[in-house]
């Protein structure tokens, strides 16, 4: 029995003999630190204490409420005793300082706090649950008017109430440009309104038209969020009582319907006879038409890719003109105007040519509204009409007492030149590449040639082929199938054989990158190729983002048609001066009037010295209007590149063989 027993005390205990046995050896073993293997860990106190306030705070409102009362409780009840038995004044009578401490509590929770018999207490804690219940949905509903209120605001919802304001709808690439030249234009003329509608969000649009344009001056700039073919929206920023509104494309050109739309739905928001001026931008000229019935009489509708390609043909044969137009465009230079001028009635052109000392008279607005540029000398300005000038601004063109002086002794009379035969080089083709030829050949002279580089296959092949079939009579078109962003490709050219070089970047979204990257490839493979050969060339350069000019791969004062910086510069011109979309039409149309830098010599002996205003008379007495010159000796240094737009009809210099006179002429 005593046997037996001892057997199961052993087998309870097995440790035991184990433990006796690793006495008598060596020592046992340490247990491990850690969890043992297949054991689940047990959560600390704290964890769990966590874990399950958690659980009662995703109960709702109550569960928060309730919590919120312990916690005041529990800070306020201790706080209470402790000032009533500390106060000297408490009663000695344990109740009565129990009565204390609940009055000070419910002071201090605004639960009533009177004592009393417990009906008494229940109806005053009762009471006072009932006015914080009341005070506090009170004070939600305001806060959440407030609130929504505020989120209206920020989202931009609200509605404008301007007048007399510039309204701008879409946000494209062209719209920090367009913002800033309104804002440079309206800095003399008082607290002036931009009103922004687009599709995003207003604080991005606000912040990123703060950091593009800066210091707006007198000018307050508003943005709202809405699509602009919401005829609802668009009452968010009044385009009924704006002065113009201004409806700027997207960056792709399949995208133009949308612009026809936009334009449908501001003729819906807007009466008939709204003083405000229509001005869109399209980028493909198949939906001009369309956008032009869309936006109604009086509108303005410009085509991105036609202008582009016209100025980009002109720029090519003509070195340093892509720095006038943009002194003609920007603001803040010298700018196009159109003017009163009731003391020139009755005198012809030529003479009003030198009447204003520092401004430029290049043309004549019809008391109808017609715009004559470069007029015959022998026209009239007759009794109503305006001069168009180029000035500094609108206030500074003044009539001198007496016309600048003119030294006809030095004036020389050259026969118009005719035009020559010429051989460009064209690397990279996009949709405006087919334009662009077409502009060309309307330029240069018979016997021409244009050598056509590019990547593309039988889609670019063909697109060659339709526009050499176009000019095939005036221009010879040869293409040579190349990537000219490969170093093999643009080493094999022989630059000294070309009188100009233009370089276009794809289309956006065929290339897997901005346009511009690619750009800038060719170029710098170009620059390298001049140094190595020793063979400069006259390089004109199309993007699509003014900010990558200035990392460009070339020599200081190489032209740059930068489209969207361009076409912003464009509107803001033409917002500010109705007029003025007539004028530039003109300019960039074939056949009409251009912007021409032709050498000095033609108009005054090389090495004399003459006031500017001999050289306006000698350019009259060709049927031109000189507007300024460049010295093409410092078409490397900035800011100008050499380009003197409007100077005084009074400055003396001496012309050399290297100088340009800029003028206004017939093609």
């Amino acid at each position: 029995m005593h046997k037996t027993s001892n057997d199961q005390d052993r087998r309870r205990r097995p440790g035991a003999a184990r433990v006796g046995k690793q006495r008598q050896g060596q020592a046992a073993p340490t247990a491990p630190v850690g969890p043992v293997a297949g054991v689940p860990r047990r959560a600390a106190l704290s964890e769990q204490a966590r874990y399950w306030f958690d659980n009662t705070l995703a109960g709702g409102a109550a569960a928060l409420i309730g919590w919120l009362a312990i916690a005041c409780l529990v800070i306020v009840v201790p706080a209470s005793a402790i000032l009533v038995w500390t106060d000297d004044r408490a009663p000695d009578d344990r109740w009565a300082k129990a009565a204390a401490v609940w009055r000070s509590v419910g002071q201090t929770l605004r639960l009533g706090g009177e004592p009393g018999s417990p009906l008494r207490v229940v109806l005053s804690v009762f009471l006072a649950l009932v006015a914080l219940f009341y005070v506090s949905t009170l004070v939600s509903l305001i806060t959440a008017a407030i609130t929504e209120k505020l989120l209206d605001l920020r989202r931009g919802h609200s509605t404008v109430l301007e007048d007399g304001h510039t309204v701008v709808l879409g946000w494209s690439d062209q719209i920090v440009t367009v913002v800033a030249e309104i804002v440079e234009a309206n800095a003399n003329q008082g607290r002036r309104a931009i009103a922004v509608l687009a599709d995003r969000d207003k604080t991005d649009m606000e912040e990123e038209l703060r950091t593009e344009v800066g210091d707006t001056g007198g000018t307050r700039i508003i943005c709202r969020n809405g699509r602009p073919t919401d005829p609802a929206a668009l009452e968010r920023v009044s385009p009924a009582t704006a002065d113009v509104v201004l409806v700027l494309p997207r960056d792709e050109p399949d995208e133009d319907a949308e612009i026809v739309k936009n334009l449908l739905s501001l003729r819906a928001a807007i009466d008939d006879d709204c003083r405000a001026r229509i001005l869109a931008v399209v980028r493909d000229g198949r939906y001009r038409l369309a956008a032009t019935l869309a936006a109604g009489p009086g509108a303005v509708v410009l085509e991105i890719d036609d202008i582009t390609a016209r100025l980009v043909a002109q720029c090519a044969r003509q070195p340093g003109l892509s720095t006038v137009y943009q002194e003609l465009l920007d603001f803040a230079g010298d700018e196009f105007y159109v003017v009163e001028a009731p003391a020139q009635a009755g005198r012809a052109f030529a003479e009003v040519l030198t009447a204003y000392p520092t401004s430029t008279v290049v043309g004549i607005v019809r008391a109808g509204g017609e715009l004559r540029l470069n007029p015959p000398p022998a026209s009239l300005v007759r009794t109503g009409d305006r001069i168009v000038v180029i000035a500094e601004d609108d206030d500074t063109t003044v009539e001198a007492p007496e016309p600048a002086p003119v030294d006809v002794s030095v004036i020389v009379s050259r026969p118009p030149a005719a035009a020559r035969s010429e051989r460009m080089l064209l690397l990279g083709w996009n949709r405006r590449a087919r334009r662009i030829v077409r502009h060309l050949s309307d330029h240069v002279g018979p016997g021409s040639i244009l050598h056509v580089v590019a990547d593309g296959g039988e889609h670019t092949a063909a697109e060659v082929r339709a526009a050499e079939a176009e000019v095939a009579t005036r221009l010879t078109v040869v293409l040579r199938s190349g990537d000219p962003t490969l170093p093999e490709t643009v080493n094999g050219l022989d630059l000294a054989a070309y009188d100009g070089v233009i370089v276009l970047g794809p289309d956006r979204g065929t290339c897997g990158g901005a346009p511009d990257d690619r750009t800038l490839v060719t170029l710098l493979l170009l620059r390298d190729l001049e140094r190595t050969s020793g063979s400069p060339v006259a390089v004109v350069t199309e993007m699509t983002d003014d900010r990558n000019r200035a990392i460009a791969p070339v020599g200081p004062g190489a032209d740059f048609v930068v489209s969207g910086k361009l076409v912003g510069l464009l509107v803001s011109q033409i917002s500010q001066n109705w007029h003025l979309a007539d004028l530039f039409e003109e300019l960039l149309a074939p056949g009409g009037n251009t912007i021409q830098l032709k050498p000095a010599g033609h108009y005054v002996r090389a090495g004399c010295r003459a006031s500017f205003a001999t050289v306006v008379e000698s350019a009259s007495r060709r049927g031109e209007c000189a507007i300024g010159y460049r010295c093409r000796d410092r078409a490397t240094t900035g800011p100008g590149y050499g380009v003197r737009v409007n100077p005084c009809k009074t400055d003396v210099r001496r012309w050399s063989e290297n100088d340009d006179v800029i003028v206004i002429t017939r093609d």
